[in-house]
């Protein structure tokens, strides 16, 4: 795939290099729906990797294995509830038991908690979020350790989010959960260096034009200007001039699945198209 600013030629010698980063490797990728998880258990796959999907979705999680299978790859696809601890133990013995190993495991699976107020919103609706957001992370990190401590290297990648970088009213749930998941990222990544086990995170900011598209929408409604307006105006806010689509995100998922970063652990890399400098 050729992105903007890239010839054709360019592109086509950025993919070959890409080839074969991961080959041999098994990935595990939770959460796979219609961008981000999907985009980045392809671009593991076009990589070289062997593929774990996960996702409660049966139909999706089987289409998408199919296109990780015609890029020349295996995948293995396990529906799974990852608020249940024991579908986060499953997840990983079927993995192991059907390829021996896992080498990355991208913690993609997240809950969208309601926009509210802190001091107004329910604690068992958090605790119930968490589930996914962060203990489900833990579980599954817990779950492979042991395998990847065992062949003397890892990765672990956590999808984390810009709203780290942000203060703004109503996504308290949201952002504790966010920088929840990067304490358990730079706890694990202390703990497991010295096993030759790397955690890091990617923070994406808006994931493509389409939601752009949605926010302009809800913001236009709310502060009764025309969409077009609402949708410059966050455009505005970004110093690339537009969102970073699901394939770029799943770049970086993939530098930090790789052996590109192998000196790197315990960061969180932001892919915000430049919303923030810091």
């Amino acid at each position: 795939m050729v992105y903007a600013g890239q010839t054709a030629a360019t592109g086509a010698l950025r993919e070959e290099k890409e080839m074969g980063l991961l080959k041999g490797k098994v990935a595990i990728v939770s959460g796979i729906g219609p961008g981000l998880g999907r985009a980045t258990a392809l671009k593991l796959a076009e990589a070289g990797a062997n593929v774990v999907l996960a996702a409660r979705t049966e139909a999706r999680l089987a289409e998408v294995a199919d296109e990780v299978r015609a890029l020349g790859v295996q995948a293995l696809a396990v529906p799974t509830d990852l608020a249940e601890p024991q579908d986060c133990e499953a997840l990983v013995e079927k993995s192991i038991a059907e390829f021996g190993r896992v080498d990355v495991l991208v913690n993609n699976a997240f809950m969208m908690p309601p926009f509210r107020r802190l001091d107004e919103y329910n604690v068992a609706k958090i605790q119930q979020s968490f589930e996914v957001n962060l203990f489900a992370p833990l579980r599954l990190s817990q779950a492979v350790i042991p395998h990847m401590r065992a062949a003397g290297e890892g990765s672990i990648v956590m999808i984390g989010s810009v709203i780290l970088r942000k203060q703004t009213v109503n996504y308290g749930p949201y952002k504790v959960a966010k920088h929840a998941l990067l304490g358990l990222t730079r706890s694990l990544a202390a703990e497991n260096g010295p096993d030759g086990i790397r955690v890091n995170m990617v923070a994406p900011g808006y994931i493509g034009a389409a939601v752009v598209g949605l926010v302009a929408q809800m913001d236009a409604a709310a502060r009764g200007i025309p969409e077009a307006q609402a949708r410059q105006s966050i455009l505005d806010t970004l110093m690339l001039r537009r969102a970073a689509e699901p394939e770029e995100i799943a770049d970086a998922i993939l530098f930090f699945a790789s052996g590109m970063s192998r000196s790197i652990t315990a960061q969180c890399l932001d892919v915000t198209a430049g919303e923030f400098a810091h």
